[in-house]
């Protein structure tokens, strides 16, 4: 009696796909046998070694127009089987219908949603004028470095002709729908600290330790001042403020030592509405305040602030919006806290939007008993089917001719 949909997404959802060793040719080849079912054209992309981008496409009646991009990522987060009610991959479904595996809302939902909204698309024989690409990339959970990132750099990337594209959000505890039309840019810092060593049981003057005492103050001192921010302002979200945590610690090598160098790494996300030269700026000034000796390097350092316009006027947009207000569907309109692969896409001046079609529905991403109710997992494949055609129906803009 179960909805053939949910089959297939409980399919999807046992391949085993976590971090540190997915099994992306498991993925691809589920996905691949999807797609040519749906009689959709079929390409892969190996960004680097083991690293596969597939692209499944539904050829529009104008080629010439810019496409629709629907993007998935493929990969999920590590778990803790301990802390799980049922197996984290074996996608079990209890009585009230809610579905139980890592990757059901992080986000192997959606990817089946797509495919499934145009499984019933084509089955009504529909066509739209506008190209529909479907990717789903490897590595988004590791930052897409070896996915995304390098994708859209290659020609098969801008050969797709991407004029607006969708990705994952969020779920949403509410009865509002999240929405969300930029990200923060995320910035991971180490601040080394070198000093002067000694033995354990003297004063030593200038140590590491010290200093690294005066960087840890400021940069926690500002992350308080960021919590009580959003705290006390009931308009804010974590999209609108920066978050800063304190993530790894090294230095030391004996009891008994004063180390002549100490560590600290920081993950920063900061909003598209903050001056990223005065923040730096300001990192700046909290290690020169900490004394000589002590530096800061970037292992990650995303500069682009671009966002993806809600304006009415904006024909993507207001396709869109159109869609949800016929389906009075309410929406919140967010910048994603974290980060996703939608910022590579924004980076290449491609307008996405990120959004799950999960409202009512707890945010477990990465977290334990992570599940999906199978109502609310259908509700988004009807979504889907009504946006898809609003979207890949946009008039032809005026740089398109």
């Amino acid at each position: 009696s179960e909805d053939p949909s949910v089959t297939l997404f409980r399919e999807y959802l046992r391949i085993d796909t976590v971090h540190p060793k997915p099994d992306y040719d498991a993925a691809v080849q589920f996905l691949e046998r999807v797609g040519t079912d749906l009689g959709l054209a079929c390409q892969k992309v190996e960004v680097c070694q083991g690293r596969v981008v597939l692209i499944l496409t539904w050829q529009g009646t104008n080629p010439r127009l810019c496409s629709v991009l629907l993007n998935s990522h493929t990969d999920v987060v590590p778990v803790f089987e301990e802390h799980w009610t049922y197996p984290p991959f074996e996608a079990v479904k209890d009585s009230q219908g809610n579905i139980y595996a890592r990757g059901a809302q992080d986000m192997k939902c959606v990817s089946i949603q797509y495919l499934e909204a145009i499984r019933r698309l084509k089955a009504e024989g529909k066509s739209f004028a506008r190209t529909i690409h479907l990717t789903f990339v490897p590595d988004e959970e590791v930052g897409g470095h070896k996915g995304m990132e390098m994708f859209v750099q290659r020609p098969e990337f801008r050969a797709l002709n991407v004029g607006f594209a969708l990705d994952e959000g969020l779920a949403s505890p509410s009865d509002t729908f999240s929405v969300f039309y930029g990200e923060k840019s995320p910035w991971w810092i180490k601040v080394k600290c070198v000093g002067s060593p000694g033995h354990g049981s003297r004063f030593i003057s200038n140590t590491a330790a010290e200093k690294m005492h005066k960087v840890m103050t400021s940069f926690l001192a500002f992350r308080e001042s960021e919590k009580q921010r959003l705290k006390s302002d009931s308009s804010l979200t974590l999209g609108d403020v920066t978050s800063l945590n304190l993530t790894m610690l090294e230095g030391g090598v004996s009891f008994n030592v004063v180390p002549s160098e100490m560590a600290a790494s920081f993950d920063v996300r900061i909003p598209p509405t903050v001056d990223l030269k005065a923040f730096e700026e300001q990192v700046a000034a909290w290690c020169r305040g900490a004394g000589d000796g002590v530096t800061y390097e970037f292992h990650q350092k995303c500069m682009d602030q671009h966002v993806t316009s809600t304006e009415e006027s904006d024909p993507w947009w207001k396709a869109f919006s159109g869609v949800c207000r016929d389906m009075k569907l309410q929406l919140k309109l967010e910048i994603f806290p974290a980060a996703t692969d939608s910022r590579y896409i924004r980076a290449v001046r491609h307008p996405a939007i990120g959004f799950s079609p999960m409202n009512r529905t707890p945010v477990l991403l990465h977290d334990h008993n992570e599940f999906l109710n199978e109502q609310v997992f259908l509700r988004g494949i009807d979504i889907y089917a009504r946006l898809l055609p609003a979207l890949a129906s946009v008039p032809p803009l005026p740089a398109e001719g």
